[in-house]
């Protein structure tokens, strides 16, 4: 049976208990993600009224301003020493102001001038973005902190994304079949902008909620994990640090690599409720139980991720799974623009688009949980050649690159929109056929390319299971010459 009793960091198993615990926090992430990625352009632009591309744009602004702390935040989580260790004093101290600042956003100042609205928008969303990665970028870099076995790597975080996932969905489903649906005064209950408000208060509630749990509950942990370096953080050595993270191929493979797949994964996300309420003209109801495929799908990709692991190495599977994932995302699209899928009025529309989600999302988280844990491997790596283990400055450049490029892809949606001349507000049916095709066709290839190479730069990442294992002996035995008093050769570095 998994115990949590090893005295010291390392290759270990983790109890069930500490699992869950430390998954249901990305509960808070993933209801953040979803508000982000499905609401809050559709938001900005058909309910409160700004135009399309300036609302990408700001969205955009935002995401990369506040991006850029991450980095900061990272390496100051690695270097923090307190009773409470290096992560959960960033944890605890995040969650009232994650809440609140969730809570400010969808409920925008309605008597203010547009570039009032515009302002008061990146201003929240710098906040609440910066807020969330106070919590998630510790809480994220304690995958690489709680073990470091190969495999077990991939189970834990498979528990981060299953409830990540089931968090955002549940609150997605919620807010479009409760907050959202329609009524006499919106019978289009996705323009309802009291409903919005109700949605912000409810989910801020529940993120508070997530990160005091997961903070409590891994909390026991504490003194099985790394203590920080005892030096002085400077801002000289900070900054050394963070440029000397692009020194690893490994890690810049992945993180090139990230920047296109995340851009990918910021359109799709933005774009999405158009398509569900324009292209195939489902109803508010029925849009809400697309997070029951999602939920399904998230449940299979928590089950296969880590036994696909085990029997195959991370990277050659997550290079086949991210096209796979998107060609089920853009099939059905690109069938339409052929004529070769059938019209809205087709008893078969709802069941395939349903279906063939799951297959999309599971197959896409099933790939997004292989790169976290391979940016987790990429921790030992850098330790053997710098001496340094820098989980957050890690965890936070990658959190650097799903931001920016995220903002990118939700900027992207909005050019799109308006490139195409989208209607503001414009009900089901009634926007003309080409405006509504003119959607699929730039939004397909523009899919494939940023895919496509995610998965090609996926080639230059190097961490196999043997090389980790070989990494791992390495690091113990460096580690058992410093006991000794004696030189560690090659990796003197090592402290």
């Amino acid at each position: 049976m998994a115990t949590d009793t090893t005295a010291h960091p390392g290759a270990r198993r983790l109890g069930a208990s500490t699992r869950l615990f430390y998954g249901f926090g990305s509960v808070a992430f993933g209801i953040k993600d979803n508000g982000f990625s499905y609401f809050l352009a559709f938001f900005y632009a058909q309910v409160v009224g700004l135009p399309a591309q300036t609302v990408g744009l700001a969205i955009m602004m935002a995401l990369i301003l506040d991006a850029f702390i991450d980095p900061i935040i990272g390496q100051l989580s690695d270097n923090t020493r307190s009773k409470w260790g290096r992560r959960h004093p960033w944890m605890y101290g995040a969650a009232i102001p994650v809440a609140l600042s969730f809570m400010l956003i969808w409920n925008p100042p309605t008597g203010w001038s547009q570039g009032g609205q515009v302002a008061y928008l990146v201003a929240v969303a710098v906040l609440i973005r910066s807020f969330i990665s106070c919590y998630e970028i510790p809480s994220a870099a304690l995958a690489a902190e709680l073990t470091t076995e190969y495999d077990e790597r991939t189970r834990l975080l498979s528990y981060r994304y299953l409830f990540g996932w089931a968090g955002g969905l549940a609150m997605y489903g919620l807010a479009l079949a409760v907050f959202l649906k329609p009524t006499a005064a919106y019978p289009v209950g996705q323009l309802n902008p009291q409903g919005y408000a109700t949605y912000g208060m409810f989910a801020a509630g529940l993120m508070l909620f997530a990160i005091l749990v997961t903070s409590i509950g891994t909390h026991g942990q504490i003194p099985y994990l790394r203590d920080p370096p005892r030096q002085r953080a400077t801002i000289r050595r900070l900054a050394r640090e963070m440029v000397g993270t692009l020194h690893n191929r490994n890690f810049l493979m992945i993180l090139a690599a990230s920047f296109f797949l995340y851009a990918g994964i910021g359109l799709g996300f933005a774009i999405n409720l158009y398509f569900a309420t324009y292209y195939w003209e489902f109803g508010a109801g029925e849009i809400a139980l697309f997070s029951f495929s999602s939920l399904a799908a998230a449940v299979l990709a928590f089950m296969a991720a880590p036994r696909l692991a085990k029997r195959f190495d991370k990277r050659p599977t997550a290079i086949l799974l991210i096209p796979a994932g998107l060609a089920f995302q853009i099939g059905p699209i690109a069938l339409r623009l052929v004529g070769a899928f059938p019209e809205n009025d087709s008893p078969l529309i709802f069941g395939t688009i349903f279906v063939t989600n799951i297959l999309s999302v599971g197959l896409g988280i099933v790939a997004n949980i292989l790169f976290s844990s391979m940016i987790a491997d990429v921790v030992e790596d850098a330790e053997l050649k710098t001496g340094r283990r820098q989980e957050g400055l890690f965890f936070a450049a990658i959190a650097f690159a799903n931001k920016s490029t995220t903002g990118l892809g939700i900027f992207a949606s909005g050019m799109i929109v308006g490139a195409i001349g989208f209607p503001t507000g414009a009900k089901p049916g009634t926007v003309a056929p080409e405006v509504v095709r003119g959607l699929g066709l730039v939004y397909v290839p523009t899919q494939m390319v940023l895919y496509g190479v995610a998965a090609l730069l996926l080639l230059g990442y190097g961490i196999s299971r043997a090389s980790h294992m070989e990494t791992l002996r390495k690091l113990a035995a460096a580690a058992d010459l410093a006991q000794e008093g004696e030189p560690a050769g090659g990796q003197s570095k090592l402290s």
